[in-house]
C-alpha cells in the first residue's frame, strides 16, 4: 500500500498536533453548549474520532453517508444522501466534520439540506481544504490543512475504498488510478 504513495504530504505527528489544536479551539468556542458532531462517512471517520477525543465538552455524534465520487478521483458532481441522520438537529449546535473540501459541491449541498432542519448553529470543520478554484464557494469555519490540487489519500481519505487506513496523508501515484481515467467508462472528473 505504501508503495502506491508518491509523497507524504502530512505526517502522522502533524495530523495529531493539528487535531489537538482544533479540539482546543472548538472546546473554547463552544464552551457552555452541548454540540453535535456530524460525521460525513466514510472519509471523515478517522478525523472525527480523533477530534471528538480532543474536544473537552459534552457532545453527541451522528453520521451521514453522502456520495459524489464512486471510484473516481474526482466528484461526479451529483450528490446524493445514502444514509441520513438518526435524530433531528433542530435547535442543536451542529459541527459538520468533513474529510476534504474540494470542488465545494458536496459541502454546499449538505449545508443547504442541513439549514432547512433548523439547527441552533451550523459550522464546518474540515481536515483538508484543497487550494483551487471552486464551483461552489464554501469556507470552512475550522480547517486542518490546505493542500495543492493533488489526489490525496490516507487518514480516512480513499481511492476506490482503499488507503483509508494509512496513518498519514499522501499523494497517490497517478499510475494507480490512470487506467480508470483513461478507460471507456472513465468516471466524471470533478471532485
Amino acid at each position: 500500500m505504501h508503495k502506491d504513495i508518491e509523497e507524504v504530504l502530512i505526517t502522522e505527528k502533524q495530523l495529531q498536533k493539528k487535531v489537538e489544536e482544533l479540539g482546543r479551539q472548538i472546546t473554547h468556542e463552544y464552551q457552555g453548549r452541548t454540540m453535535l458532531l456530524l460525521c460525513v462517512l466514510k472519509g471523515a471517520l478517522m478525523f472525527m474520532a480523533d477530534l471528538a477525543r480532543a474536544i473537552d465538552l459534552p457532545l453527541e455524534m451522528d453520521f451521514m453517508v453522502v456520495s459524489s465520487y464512486g471510484s473516481a478521483t474526482e466528484s461526479s458532481g451529483v450528490v446524493r444522501i445514502v444514509k441520513d441522520l438518526e435524530e433531528p438537529i433542530e435547535g442543536k449546535h451542529v459541527l459538520l466534520v468533513e474529510d476534504i473540501v474540494d470542488s465545494g459541491l458536496t459541502l454546499h449541498y449538505l449545508l443547504d439540506v442541513l439549514r432547512t432542519r433548523k439547527p441552533a448553529s451550523l459550522r464546518v470543520c474540515t481536515l483538508i481544504d484543497k487550494v483551487k478554484e471552486r464551483e461552489k464557494v464554501v469556507t470552512p469555519d475550522y480547517m486542518g490543512f490546505q493542500v495543492a490540487d493533488r489526489f490525496v489519500v490516507g487518514y480516512g481519505l480513499d481511492y476506490a475504498q482503499r488507503y483509508r487506513n494509512l496513518p498519514y496523508i499522501g499523494v497517490l501515484k497517478p499510475e494507480v488510478y490512470q487506467d480508470a481515467l483513461d478507460g471507456p467508462d472513465a468516471p466524471g472528473k470533478e471532485r
